[in-house]
């Protein structure tokens, strides 16, 4: 690629400037993020110029428009950390990830009460079971005895003994 004149660097410049105020703004594109990528594309020029070069020699040379590549890392930076994210996108993936994470620890958190229950259920059949032996011991035990009497079975819609009034 040949080398361009300074009225065209100075063009190009204008247009990244530009489109960079617009992608910072968060007025992206359909499909674009506010990043290098869609910044090149909105300013007509070409990704390669934000990075650096190498000369035939293996030496680095900057990119024609490196510097304005970290320039908008930089205010791309400073927004995030100011809490302004441009990218709806990536406001949208934060909250997610947010979410993600709340909805994780109330799993968690379930998931513990859940085996508290399990382990109250568990010990609550033992005690049933342990109970329903001792009455049939008891039971058993009476009826060795033979001094204990049945009292007699009321029938199915009769009153209980005594008087409830």
């Amino acid at each position: 690629m040949g080398r361009i004149s300074e009225d065209t660097r100075a063009r190009n410049e204008e247009a990244i400037r530009a489109a960079m105020d617009r992608l910072l703004r968060g007025d992206l594109p359909p499909g674009g993020k506010c990043d290098l990528r869609t910044l090149a594309s909105e300013a007509g020029v070409p990704r390669t110029a934000f990075y650096a070069k190498k000369n035939r020699d293996g030496t680095a040379r900057p990119g024609p428009y490196q510097h304005l590549a970290q320039e908008f890392e930089r205010r791309l930076s400073a927004l995030r950390n100011a809490g302004t994210v441009p990218d709806p996108r990536a406001a949208q993936i934060e909250r997610l990830k947010e979410a993600n994470a709340a909805l994780k620890s109330r799993l968690d958190q379930r998931d513990a009460e859940l085996e508290a229950f399990q382990d109250f259920k568990r010990r609550a059949l033992s005690q049933i079971a342990a109970q329903h032996l001792e009455i049939e011991r008891l039971r058993e035990q009476a009826a060795a005895v033979g001094n204990v009497r049945r009292l007699p079975s009321g029938r199915p819609g009769t009153a209980p003994y005594g008087s409830c009034s």
